[in-house]
């Protein structure tokens, strides 16, 4: 047993070691750069189909790709960690075909976006995105969201009230407590991505998000080609901190504090909030299993909740054709009640003149 104990001790020396060079490596040159690609995506990317756009915000530049009627209602996806618009592309079609302007972004340092030399912190990933709402003067947003996404559209949605016109959501950040609350598997997990040079080892070093969280968070399998696209962007050490940089802002415990205070201010307002709201769940869930769905529901205000199916975490990639068409049912749905809503309006106006005559 001795014998063992001292193997152990020395390969966890010898892990901490190596994480720490990783530490260093970043610390001293920061990510490395990937270059906007000269081709469009759908060379790059199995299945992407879609001419890519780029928008300079803070000096950067960002991807995206710009779908359907230019003139119709906005809709906005919004990607998590460590997946790109790529993620929505078996969706976005079914939506736009519906006459909206269906519009992905790749998030800074994600998919065919810059890698500035920056911290990739919550905040940052925010002013990005406001900057690309400003950059494309976008109005009246229907926002697509999930994973690390949700929070970037629900933290937008707080702050910019007036300009969003609905939220579909799909496996988001709805609460954040202590990292004690998670089962034993996932304070494994996440204290392994918090803790310095363990975290740099497995992100940075086996690119751990892509390889192993990724595919375990998706029913199917995935294709060769679809983990080509998804490992295409994190070709690096480097270039790969993006995605080591989240799982160290989720604010477990009250920690980033500066994170915490934002998450609970939109979490504050969200569920009494008169925006119309869509949740597409999913059996088993990761961050919304049935049950907290099934609270959400039933005490948040006006909000439609619809069950689709087995599905983890990048539900995505098991359930595309119904995520795009119950988007659109909702979204028609909410257009019905508007229609008379603004009829009655008009009708009651011209009552009043007709009156008054």
């Amino acid at each position: 047993m001795g014998f063992l104990i001292k193997w152990f001790l020395r390969i966890l020396v010898l892990t901490l070691l190596v994480g720490a060079g990783f530490s260093f490596y970043l610390t001293t040159l920061g990510p490395d750069p990937v270059e906007k690609p000269e081709r469009q995506m759908s060379e790059v990317w199995a299945d992407y189909p879609f001419r890519s756009h780029y928008v300079e915000v803070n000096g950067s530049t960002l991807h995206y790709i710009d779908e359907g009627n230019a003139e119709g209602q906005v809709f906005l996806f919004l990607h998590g960690n460590p997946t790109s618009s790529y993620l929505w592309r078996n969706i976005l079609p079914i939506v736009a075909d519906s006459g909206v302007r269906a519009i992905a972004v790749d998030n800074i340092g994600f998919g065919a976006s810059d890698r500035p030399d920056i911290d990739y912190t919550f905040a940052e990933h925010a002013t990005y995105l406001e900057g690309f709402i400003e950059a494309l003067e976008l109005k009246d947003i229907t926002l697509v969201i999930h994973d690390w996404g949700s929070a970037l559209g629900f933290d937008y949605a707080y702050r910019h009230q007036e300009n969003v016109r609905a939220i579909a959501f799909m496996e988001a950040i709805y609460q954040v407590g202590s990292l004690s609350d998670l089962g034993q598997p996932g304070q494994t997990i996440f204290r392994g991505f918090r803790t310095p040079g363990i975290g740099e080892l497995i992100v940075l070093g086996f690119n751990g998000f892509v390889e192993r969280l990724l595919p375990f968070s998706v029913v199917r399998e995935l294709t060769a080609d679809e983990m080509a696209a998804y490992r295409e962007p994190f070709p690096t050490f480097g270039s790969r901190l993006p995605t080591l940089v989240w799982p160290r802002q989720i604010p477990f415990d009250g920690s980033p504090e500066d994170v915490a205070d934002r998450v609970e201010d939109f979490l504050s307002w969200l569920p009494s909030s008169s925006v119309p709201k869509l949740l597409l769940h999913f059996e088993p869930g990761a961050l919304i299993p049935p049950a907290a769905a099934e609270e959400i529901v039933s005490t948040w205000t006006n909000i439609k909740g619809v069950q689709l199916g087995e599905g983890i975490h990048f539900v995505q990639e098991d359930h595309p054709e119904e995520i795009g068409r119950e988007i659109v049912a909702w979204f028609s749905e909410l257009s019905d009640v508007d229609e008379p809503a603004e009829q009655g309006t008009e009708d009651s106006e011209l009552s009043e003149e007709s009156l008054s005559e």
